[in-house]
């Protein structure tokens, strides 16, 4: 097929950019550049307006989850004094978040324990010994905004980590009490602090919304609302473990009774 000829009068200057000339004086393209101004500040409000809400924005959920600000790499760190607060009621553990083959691992080595887990995100990039649990079962991918595939009641405990800061109250209003309707004896939620933001903004965002950073008032004044109360038990045993050994978690850490 033969080529168009381009319009002289529709070229762009030697930077790759309309030329200011153009702008100011073709009135043919006048309406179309205003019209393209207002589709972009269109979509720049609607952007504002569902990623509003209370905290601290992270551009990058890959950056968020993969850099020193991970909340799941907190709950590999923090697995030695759950276990001294929880106890027996760590048989049958079901970890909620990124990277759950890495928690799943690591809880499965402890021979005594039970463990499941439920990635949010894609799982494309995972290596061969996640897809070998994701084979057999123990890990599964699934959108925590819908009903989780299980049975209430099916686990001891409900591990969530990277997870909760990625979705509105919207969504946290259908969510929380689906992670609380299979747990028996309670839920730990990990999530990012506003005061101690580690996580790298400069890369792209791969997995669409932004995290929220909420403070540790506005958590617990939601869960409060959701009818979630402290495990004060629990609690007062990891928070003794953790000073023992000086461990000081840049995660907030909630131990709630289900």
């Amino acid at each position: 097929m033969s080529r168009r000829s381009v319009n002289p009068g529709r070229r762009m200057s030697d930077g790759g950019l309309p030329s200011v000339g153009g702008l100011l004086h073709s009135k043919s393209r006048s309406p179309r550049v205003l019209t393209i101004a207002l589709l972009v500040l269109g979509v720049i409000v609607l952007i504002a307006y569902f990623n509003s809400g209370p905290g601290v924005t992270v551009n990058s959920r890959e950056a968020f989850t993969r850099s020193e600000g991970s909340c799941t790499s907190e709950v590999i760190q923090a697995l030695p004094y759950l276990k001294k607060a929880y106890g027996n009621d760590m048989q049958k553990v079901l970890h909620v978040g990124p990277d759950s083959c890495t928690v799943v691992s690591n809880l499965l080595k402890e021979g005594k324990i039970e463990a499941w887990g439920v990635e949010p995100y894609d799982l494309e990039d995972a290596d061969s010994s996640c897809k070998s649990l994701v084979r057999k079962g123990f890990v599964r991918m699934s959108d925590i905004k819908f009903p989780l595939p299980y049975r209430p009641d099916s686990f001891n405990l409900v591990v969530v980590s990277d997870a909760l800061d990625y979705l509105t109250p919207r969504y946290l209003n259908k969510t929380l009490p689906d992670l609380a309707r299979v747990s028996t004896d309670g839920l730990v939620i990990f999530t990012g602090n506003p005061g101690q933001q580690k996580a790298k903004i400069s890369e792209l965002p791969k997995f669409g919304r932004p995290a929220k950073l909420r403070s540790s008032s506005w958590w617990t004044r939601y869960f409060i609302q959701t009818g979630l109360t402290e495990n004060e038990g629990p609690l007062k045993k990891f928070e003794q473990a953790a000073s023992k050994n000086n461990y000081k978690p840049d995660c907030q850490i909630f131990h709630l009774s289900t």
